[in-house]
């Protein structure tokens, strides 16, 4: 399956841009985005999709308005902001408050690369998938351009250089910290994890924002590393 168009490549990247600017408007457009790249594999009207740390919840919102019954577990109350959407719950995405193949989609987005334990997160989402059923998860990987996040691309030179020249640039403390709420996670042993697993079945394993060849930067030991950007997996939950 061809991912889409050079323009919606460009129209992310230029969005990614202006994120401290305009955090709604970039968040709103991404989840339309992931919102596109699920339905390319399931439709979610009439589906109970899990959003697991999504946030503010745009993610659940945009799958709401498509028809879903869409529910949003995040840890952090903080993070929910003064209008989370409805059915929003407080929870940590390592003990999901749910019963066993309860979710068709069962969905993650930029989440794992603040999670210490990636296989125990993983396992929960598998848990809480039906057989048949998807699972998607994207992360930013430690060695992408956007891997530090807010002080990337200076943590190329070192975390803490990196965190403390953010600091005193911008004159305010950096939101994320190496090894406390930010980990360094990476596409080759992510991979091997994911298909060393009986629970799941690779559907696809890709950068989740280049218009081509995105499946083959993937495959490339060394290169994926820093070119896959960001790594989208889309699972399918085995029997």
């Amino acid at each position: 399956m061809r991912d889409p168009s050079l323009r919606r490549s460009v129209t992310l990247f230029r969005a990614f841009l202006r994120e401290q600017q305009d955090p709604e408007k970039v968040y709103a457009l991404l989840a339309k985005d992931a919102a596109d790249q699920v339905e390319r594999y399931l439709p979610v009207k009439d589906r109970v999709v899990v959003d697991v740390g999504g946030g503010g919840g745009y993610f659940t919102e945009e799958f709401q308005r498509r028809g879903a019954q869409a529910y949003l577990f995040e840890p952090d109350p903080h993070e929910l902001g003064a209008k989370p959407p409805e059915g929003s719950v407080v929870a940590d995405g390592y003990l999901l408050p749910l019963a066993d193949g309860v979710a068709d989609v069962t969905f993650s987005s930029n989440v794992l690369e603040h999670v210490d334990d990636p296989e125990t997160f993983l396992s929960e989402m598998a848990r809480v998938t039906r057989p048949g059923g998807l699972i998607y998860v994207a992360f930013t990987n430690w060695y992408s351009p956007w891997g530090g996040h807010e002080w990337a691309p200076l943590h190329y030179f070192g975390a803490e250089r990196a965190r403390a020249r953010y600091e005193r640039r911008t004159g305010k403390p950096a939101k994320h910290k190496l090894g406390e709420n930010l980990f360094a996670h990476h596409v080759g042993p992510t991979l091997r994890q994911v298909r060393a697993r009986d629970d799941v079945k690779v559907v696809s394993a890709r950068s989740r924002y280049w218009p081509f060849w995105a499946e083959t930067v993937a495959k490339v030991p060394g290169v994926r590393e820093v070119a896959t950007w960001n790594l989208l997996l889309i699972l399918r939950r085995c029997p």
